[in-house]
């Protein structure tokens, strides 16, 4: 690979969890990595790409560790309804009429939304996962991807669903320059007998990859899970053999302490999904017992028909507000932990080791927000202004693996005026089929 340098002088550097958490100086990206952040201006050569960073605040990009990007087409289509009325009479009707072209423009949508708004690695779990992949490959995007399963339906079809999910991870784990990463995912503990979910157990020890699953999401499903199985949805998957692979569950807001308490044994993350649990007025998890408890707690917007956005600075903001609201401790979840959560913690949750932090030997996974704005002066505290005052619309910058792929607010990589067109050409066509 031919050297690919960029210099970023008199930056102000978001470092969450260090003694000084905004660092002033320089940042500078070789290929695919951060080679040098200090306050001394490093020796360059002559013609070396450099950028002024005097106006911007730079941060690790942000990562969504829970979501279905092609149901974009559905934003507003079903509002303000229950959960289990919400999926059965408006999302799974319209989804099934979902085919590869639909999910892909979905997902371009939703990429685009993501890639503008700073999030760089995001989660997904669909059907018809060739086609996100493709969006990833050609975006520039950071990615874990998975065929999501629901085992409601006879056991050929079961079987099927379990082999396009190895047939997926095989053909793109580790592809798209490494962008691309897979895991296995039976879609929840409610929607998969035991028996389907356990073959997803063997696979992924087979394949040696990572699980994600839907849990405890209302309290009707845990409800339902006493109900079908005698146990709470925790154990019930620990019994499954689910927690023998690394994992990662969405959700989690009906948690009891001594599940809590499992979660933390087997190392599982949870990825906190704040927008999409008050919009379907799931519940509030809890996230400082979690996190007290040593669990990774990531963040993820969900899809956009339950969130209605893929903004994850609203994530950041809604982790550190809600938590405060419903203990009466301000000092719940900190502005620092909301945006570890958002970065560092977002990374580990999805088995990630050289993203999320700012700092040498990393991937150049980076975003820059500008500061120079109304509701980001005067700059008292800039990592308290990146959680509690700014949103996706003050991203100027994105770099992923050390290549710029928003620029001044514009997207590089992909056709915007095309996505736009086409997505909601698409929408239009879902209705009438």
């Amino acid at each position: 690979m031919s050297s690919n340098k960029t210099v970023i002088e008199n930056g102000r550097f978001l470092v969450p969890g260090s003694v000084q958490p905004v660092l002033n100086g320089y940042m500078t990206i070789e290929n695919d990595l951060i080679t040098y952040i200090g306050e001394d201006k490093p020796a360059f050569e002559e013609g070396v790409l450099t950028v002024d960073g005097s106006r911007l605040l730079f941060m690790p990009g942000l990562i969504n560790t829970h979501g279905h990007a092609a149901m974009s087409l559905l934003r507003g289509y079903g509002d303000d309804m229950v959960l289990q009325s919400w999926l059965q009479e408006k999302m799974w009707p319209m989804e099934a009429k979902f085919t590869g072209d639909d999910v892909y423009w979905g997902t371009a949508l939703s990429v685009l939304e993501m890639l503008k708004g700073g999030t760089t690695t995001f989660l997904d779990m669909y059907d018809h996962m060739d086609r996100v992949a493709e969006v990833t490959e050609q975006s520039g995007i950071r990615a874990v991807l998975m065929r999501g399963a629901i085992g409601l339906c006879p056991e050929d079809v079961q079987n099927q669903k379990l082999a396009e999910a190895v047939e997926f991870a095989r053909n793109w784990h580790g592809k798209a320059d490494g962008r691309i990463t897979a895991m296995l995912s039976p879609h929840a503990p409610y929607t998969c007998p035991p028996e389907f979910f356990m073959k997803f157990v063997q696979a992924a020890h087979d394949l040696d990859l990572p699980m994600h699953t839907h849990m405890s999401e209302t309290r009707h499903e845990v409800e339902q899970n006493v109900a079908d199985y005698g146990l709470r949805p925790v154990a019930h998957l620990e019994k499954l053999g689910m927690f023998t692979r690394p994992s990662l569950i969405a959700h989690g807001v009906h948690l009891n302490d001594e599940e809590i308490e499992i979660l933390a044994r087997y190392k599982v993350g949870v990825s906190h999904n704040p927008g999409s649990n008050l919009k379907l007025a799931s519940g509030v998890a809890r996230v400082p017992e979690l996190l007290r408890a040593g669990v990774k707690v990531s963040l993820g917007t969900d899809g956009a028909a339950s969130n209605n956005n893929l903004d994850m600075f609203e994530e950041m903001r809604l982790a550190a507000l809600i938590h405060k609201g419903v203990s009466g401790d301000p000092t719940a979840v900190p502005a620092p932990e909301a945006l570890l959560m958002a970065t560092e913690y977002g990374a580990a949750s999805i088995y990630l080791n050289n993203v999320g932090r700012l700092a040498t030997g990393m991937k150049a996974d980076f975003i820059a927000i500008d500061i120079d704005q109304p509701h980001l002066l005067p700059h008292s505290d800039l990592l308290s202004h990146a959680v509690y005052s700014a949103s996706a619309k003050d991203v100027e910058h994105v770099w992923i693996n050390g290549q710029q792929v928003v620029k001044h607010g514009k997207c590089l990589t992909l056709d915007e005026e095309e996505i736009r067109r086409k997505a909601q050409e698409t929408f239009e066509s879902l209705l009438k089929r």
